[in-house]
């Protein structure tokens, strides 16, 4: 009850666009979750948060596994799937794609907004540090995210192999793609000698396989990244909209202290805290970091002649401009002041102005198209 009456409060604050606003009104939400595991482990720890949703909100929410990334983005794009949890490269392409858009942000259970990408090896692995696995010789089996994988696949591309000119197919004697449980298990059981991993799944794999978690050894750490968006279809009803960003908000946060005990331990099982809000702004790093890895095979290819390369770096370098130039505009916005605001309230455990600012926070997300 407790959230529904903040999800009312919400609603009331919406109300006007509401009425003025065109959508088909919908009470069944399909919800979709990015394959970084089997879905057997995932359903075990996203059921009873989603179950926990559909109670809050009154809406009917359906779970949507997919076998890769690219499932779940494509399933918003044709609108079988409203609202997703995403990783920041698949959340970028849903934004290009599939009509998205992003309003909160994954907060990790130690209440860090950033995590990193690895590169792993069996604890027993002759290999101690990134260079040995990178002399290409053709000797290492290698296991790589998923295309669509921020961690597990754009940034050890961006950081590591376009960097230093490397194309891992001819690097490795095979290069596998894989969910980053997979990869994890491949190295413990010796199938593959090196593979990308991320420290939130190590994380995950300390806590349901501490046995496994002690036969892998991480040999590079990359700059961090911004933790996970949570993305909705720009044409959800705005109704629909205030009831999930208000109780998405407010998971955690708002309600008794057995109320908020009960959410922080389902938050907990998914490895997180209570969630942010946020914008497609958060994209913009990894914009950057897209352009940047383009840029480096550009200057790379000796089948391109110096005027062929300046040709098609130029627009890059424009785009990169751009990007900087919005992400310094960013720093000094009211949203990011008002996220501050935010923070230093749920520090304070002030629940009065935390249930104010959330449903200020809803009316914005819902009135105005996120960046």
């Amino acid at each position: 009850m407790r959230k529904l009456a903040l999800i009312a409060t919400a609603l009331a604050m919406t109300a006007s666009v509401s009425a003025t606003v065109a959508r088909a009104e919908t009470n069944e939400i399909n919800f979709g979750v990015i394959s970084t595991e089997a879905s057997v482990n995932q359903k075990k720890n996203w059921e009873p948060f989603l179950a926990d949703m559909s109670k809050a909100t009154g809406l009917k929410i359906n779970a949507f596994y997919s076998s890769d990334y690219a499932g779940v983005i494509e399933a918003m794009r044709f609108n079988k799937v409203q609202v997703a949890w995403y990783g920041n490269k698949s959340g970028m392409e849903a934004v290009d794609r599939s009509n998205a858009e992003i309003f909160a942000q994954t907060v990790s259970k130690d209440g860090s907004t950033g995590y990193y990408s690895h590169i792993i090896v069996n604890v027993d692995s002759p290999y101690q540090k990134l260079e040995d696995v990178l002399k290409c010789d053709k000797s290492i089996d290698f296991g790589i995210g998923d295309p669509n994988s921020t961690s597990g696949f754009l940034v050890p591309t961006s950081y590591i192999f376009a960097a230093k000119n490397i194309d891992p197919k001819e690097c490795f004697k095979t290069v596998r793609n894989a969910s980053h449980q997979a990869n994890q298990m491949a190295i413990s059981h010796k199938q593959v000698q090196a593979a990308t991993n991320n420290s939130e799944d190590m994380q995950r794999l300390q806590a349901s396989s501490p046995e496994d978690f002690k036969k892998i050894r991480i040999i590079w750490t990359s700059p961090i990244i911004p933790l996970d968006p949570l993305a909705w279809r720009k044409d959800l009803d705005p109704a629909v909209k205030t009831k999930l960003y208000t109780f998405l908000l407010s998971y955690g946060r708002i309600g008794t202290p057995e109320e908020i005990k009960h959410d922080k331990e389902i938050l907990a099982n998914l490895i997180w805290s209570p969630f942010n809000p946020s914008s497609n702004n958060q994209l913009l790093p990894i914009r950057i970091l897209e352009a940047n890895k383009a840029m480096m095979k550009i200057k790379g290819d000796a089948k391109l002649s110096d005027a062929e390369k300046t040709a098609k770096l130029e627009p890059l370098l424009a785009e990169i401009k751009k990007d900087q130039a919005a992400t310094e505009k960013v720093e000094s916005s009211p949203f990011k002041a008002q996220l501050a605001a935010f923070v230093e309230a749920d520090k304070a455990g002030d629940q009065a102005k935390l249930k104010k600012m959330i449903a200020d926070f809803a009316a914005q997300a819902v009135n105005t198209p996120t960046n």
